[in-house]
């Protein structure tokens, strides 16, 4: 695990009133929040089925192509599963993106910063909007209900990313990845690679489901925010 060394001098990478080096419980209490992800998962299941379906028929509409996305990503233990999430990119999208990114250097050299663009030539006009709600992700609540992600945790890498974790990769590896956690009500987007790095080895190290319900409750003024959504 990380050293305390570490964590007090990386003790101003999460926003205020959410202090990741303050233990708020004695352990991660896995049991407790296996049942919480459960309770709430399903909760929400209900709340937006509605919304969900109505998203689903709205995605349908948009050129041909699935209305789920899944790809594969890195979970608890190093475990390979497939994450969920609805459509916002079109079917031809990395045709799309290297012919933007041998057009445009300044894209290509944002890209191969953080593999992000704010103006990203793949998303559809629908997905744009998905994406800066939040909506997109709804469908993670199947992957927290077989247990493959939980509500609060980092966000789920490829592995193409494992390398950029460096030693903190393991700190990573050993939580669920989540829906939302530290770099999700921080800025997402906006916050550094580097940075979302370190919150993620903070959140592991510091796991409790005192903590978890904190940054549910930040999740609301996050989304409705939409800071670094793109």
């Amino acid at each position: 695990m990380l050293g305390e060394d570490f964590m007090s001098s990386n003790s101003d990478i999460a926003p205020r009133g959410l202090n990741p080096t303050r233990r708020l419980s004695s352990g991660t209490q896995p049991g407790l929040g296996r049942a919480l992800d459960i309770s709430l998962a399903l909760i929400a299941l209900i709340a937006f089925t509605p919304l969900m379906l109505l998203v689903a028929a709205l995605v349908a509409t948009e050129r041909s192509g699935p209305i789920l996305f899944r790809h594969t990503r890195i979970g608890l233990h190093g475990r390979h599963f497939r994450v969920l999430k609805f459509r916002t990119m079109h079917v031809d999208g990395d045709a799309l993106l290297a012919a933007h990114m041998a057009a445009h250097p300044v894209a290509a050299a944002e890209w191969a910063l953080d593999h992000k663009l704010r103006k990203d030539p793949r998303v559809t006009r629908l997905g744009t909007f998905l994406r800066r709600s939040s909506l997109d992700e709804l469908p993670q609540l199947f992957n927290v209900l077989v247990g493959d992600m939980s509500i609060v945790g980092p966000r789920p890498i490829v592995q193409s990313e494992v390398a950029r974790y460096g030693r903190f990769f393991k700190a990573y590896c050993s939580v669920r990845p989540g829906i939302t956690g530290l770099w999700q009500v921080s800025g997402r987007n906006n916050v550094s690679y580097h940075r979302r790095v370190l919150m993620d080895a903070l959140y592991a190290r510091r796991k409790c489901v005192a903590f978890d319900i904190k940054l549910i409750l930040a999740t609301i003024p996050a989304v409705l925010a939409r800071k670094g959504s793109y």
